[in-house]
């Protein structure tokens, strides 16, 4: 079929817990410095940090490269848009 995108397995690779390689990315929702929200082909992740930033964001490519002090990688099941727009909104009400 033309047009459809081959699935890419989803890796990640870590150098010193200060840059992370991700493979089959989807989507990326919300990032700051501290916390960045995306999709992958294995579902809902969430990066945790100090100083995050993206250096490399290719969607078609399905890959997106994080540099800064990693904490925490925390993949979720299921749909969590819900709780990060009310996440969200408790930051802005603050």
């Amino acid at each position: 079929m033309e047009g459809v995108k081959k699935q890419k397995d989803h890796c990640l690779q870590m150098d010193r817990r200060q840059k992370l390689v991700l493979s089959a990315i989807v989507n990326v929702g919300t990032f700051d410095e501290k916390e960045i929200l995306l999709e992958s082909t294995m579902g809902n992740m969430t990066l945790k940090g100090e100083g995050l930033h993206i250096t490399q964001l290719n969607l078609d490519e399905q890959t997106l490269i994080v540099e800064g002090m990693i904490k925490a990688i925390i993949y979720t099941d299921g749909d969590t848009k819900g709780n990060k727009t009310r996440g969200l909104l408790e930051k802005i009400l603050r």
